[in-house]
């Protein structure tokens, strides 16, 4: 399990009051279902062996025996399985009686579990029959076997590097100092809750609320399993909620009553262990367990085998990109604003009346001039003092050049034709550059040419250059190097390319322009090109990015998995074999990702020394911010790793 990820279950069974014979037969036929499933853990709800609306009846020595015999049982079935089982039990010790969730591997009891906080308020009354277990673990003996007892336990797995699970019951996770802030702070990643939380109205979207934050706040995967169907509902009625979370990411869930009524129902999927702790190694204000004290707890550790483990969790192929319009529209308006007032700051702080943007028609310069127009609103400023100055040499087409027409006049702004053929023809002279050479000096020589009139313009008019390019692009060194690479403030650096269509979609389609729309739409239409080759012979672009570099939902996607997660090469090309299996071969997937990650290692020298400009999103490569990485670090081990990984799959 080199990627890291752990399978685990919540089981909601169909239990009968006060009967733990018939119930130890439903968990069991659900632990083996968990089994065949792959589950390498599975939890079942609070008190399960016996039920939870026992009331009284746990006060009753008859149920008690029949629960130890019922958990003998269970232990036994578990026998030849590695899978991590935690029931909830009634534990009778030294005559009082506990809340527990019993641990189970491999025909063993591992240890008791209790809860801590008993709910004596409203509709419960859990003080009348359990006493709040202690904290530090000792041993007692439960029907001749040691057994630890404690809420301290750390199981330790060893199927995965760093895997420590701990566990709480119900209402630990409800109080003001939650059993989970203490089992993280010494070093749990995954915590499991045994619930009996019934339905009330609304109550739902607070739990749900709750365990998010639980679980993002403790940077933990948390499986959460209450209990469900067959419950007493004399006074109230459960739900059989699970929820299985990922550093605050809902993995998957059972929502209430979701399920024909009787049916026991099983909650699956894989949480990744190795990117929570990355995540925990990199926010360094988090509590590790060398920095708390976790003396008093005592570790377990367990085997689990090591084994390849088949996926069900899905991958967004466009994390970057709510999928929800009505989110995605929330985000829209919100980077804009963050874009807009970072410019409208940095006009303010220098006096600047002026900007100055250099617009091709593209994706990119449009998303800069919507920004810079909302900029200038925002500080007061006339929209004419915002100079677009387009500049067709040997690659523009009649496309582009008319977009960038429109689209400056549609916004107020003062439009500058400048054509730089007959500068880049001197220039090329004077150097010894022939004409008919498309190589890499012909293109950067109109991209530098192009920058060296953006900033004698802002100098003239006592303005600043607005940079257009985007994060996508920083990622992949796709930059003329003091051409397009360069601008007094650059708008568009925190905004991966499969954003930038969102956004300029977002500004079309609440445009009460029609002619805007319309230019608007036909930019997202247009194919991504820096236009430095001459036009086909029907005057269509020729040069096209994503021919060239790769198709830029698939960068953005490796971006996000290696600089936000963390993951490496071989997990990246994994989850995205996953999330575009509709749409490439995995062979076309490896060829681009090898070409992203040499592209991204290479071209550090160009992000080391990158205009300003707001960050926007979790993922940024300023070299003043999130990115501190050396122009001159090798792409070795990334590479070795994807060509080991071809050649075991030959």
């Amino acid at each position: 399990m080199k990627d890291g990820y752990f399978k685990v279950a919540a089981a909601v069974p169909q239990v009968t009051v006060a009967d733990p014979a018939a119930n130890a037969q439903e968990l069991i036929r659900l632990i083996r279902k968990a089994q065949d499933e792959g589950a390498q853990l599975v939890a079942f709800p609070e008190l399960s062996i016996t039920g939870y609306t026992c009331g009284d009846l746990f006060l009753q020595d008859r149920l008690l025996d029949e629960a130890e015999d019922a958990l003998a049982k269970i232990a036994e079935a578990t026998s030849g399985s590695d899978t991590i089982v935690l029931v909830g039990f009634p534990l009778r010790w030294e005559g009082k009686l506990y809340n527990t969730a019993a641990v189970l591997q491999n025909g063993r009891l591992i240890c008791l579990i209790p809860k801590r906080f008993m709910p004596n308020y409203a509709e419960f009354y859990e003080l009348r029959h359990f006493t709040p277990g202690p904290q530090r673990a000792e041993e007692i003996t439960l029907r001749g076997q040691r057994v630890p007892f404690g809420s301290h336990i750390i199981l330790d797995v060893d199927a995965i590097r760093d895997l420590e699970i701990a566990a709480e019951i119900c209402e630990d996770a409800w109080v003001m100092n939650a059993p989970d802030i203490e089992h993280a702070m010494a070093g749990a990643n995954l915590i499991v809750n045994l619930s009996a939380s019934n339905e009330t109205v609304g109550k739902d979207d607070y739990r749900r609320s709750l365990f998010s934050s639980i679980s993002a706040r403790t940077i933990t995967g948390y499986l959460y399993v209450s209990a469900g169907d067959g419950e007493s509902t004399q006074d109230i009625v459960f739900g059989g909620r699970t929820m299985i979370l990922e550093n605050g990411s809902m993995l998957a869930e059972r929502r209430i009553f979701d399920n024909a009524y009787g049916e026991a129902k099983l909650t699956l999927t894989e949480i990744d262990i190795a990117r929570l702790n990355y995540e925990r190694r990199r926010i360094t204000t988090y509590f590790s367990s060398q920095e708390s004290s976790s003396d008093d707890y005592l570790h377990i550790p367990l085997h689990v085998e090591k084994k390849e483990i088949t996926l069900t969790r899905g991958y967004d192929p466009h994390p970057f990109v709510p999928s929800d319009k009505d989110r995605r529209d929330a985000r829209c308006e919100e980077i804009l604003n963050i874009q807009a007032r970072g410019l409208a700051k940095r006009l303010a702080h220098i006096g600047a009346q002026y900007a100055v943007i250099g617009v091709s028609g593209g994706l990119d310069s449009t998303l800069a001039m919507l920004v810079t127009a909302r900029a200038f609103d925002l500080a007061g400023l006339p929209r004419e003092n915002l100079i677009a100055v387009t500049m067709p040499c040997f690659g523009t087409t009649d496309r582009t050049k008319n977009n960038a027409v429109t689209l400056s006049k549609a916004l107020g702004a003062t439009l500058r034709e400048i054509n730089i053929r007959a500068a880049v023809t001197q220039h090329f002279e004077d150097i010894g550059q022939d004409l008919s050479v498309h190589d890499v000096t012909y293109e950067n020589g109109q991209a530098r040419e192009r920058t060296q009139v953006l900033m004698d313009i802002a100098n003239k008019t006592g303005g600043i250059v607005v940079g257009t390019g985007d994060l996508s692009e920083l990622a992949l060194g796709w930059a003329t190097y003091n051409g397009d690479h360069m601008s007094m403030y650059g708008v568009n650096a925190g905004i991966p390319k499969t954003l930038v269509s969102h956004l300029v979609r977002f500004f079309a389609e609440t445009s009460d322009d029609q002619a805007l729309a319309a230019c608007l739409f036909d930019v997202l239409d247009t194919p991504v090109s820096p236009e430095l080759l001459p036009p086909t012979g029907d005057g269509t672009i020729s040069q096209k990015t994503e021919d060239l570099v790769g198709p830029y939902e698939l960068h953005d996607f490796f971006l996000y998995y290696m600089l936000r997660c963390g993951f490496p090469p071989s997990k990246v090309y994994r989850i995205a074999c996953r999330a575009f299996a509709s749409d490439y071969d995995p062979a076309e997937i490896l060829k681009w990702l090898k070409k992203f990650y040499w592209r991204f290692f290479s071209q550090q020298f160009k992000r080391s020394c990158l205009p300003d400009g707001p960050k926007v999103g979790s993922v940024a490569v300023s070299p003043r911010g999130d990115l501190r990485m050396p122009s001159d670090a090798s792409v070795k081990a990334w590479i070795k790793e994807l060509t080991e990984m071809c050649q075991v799959m030959k």
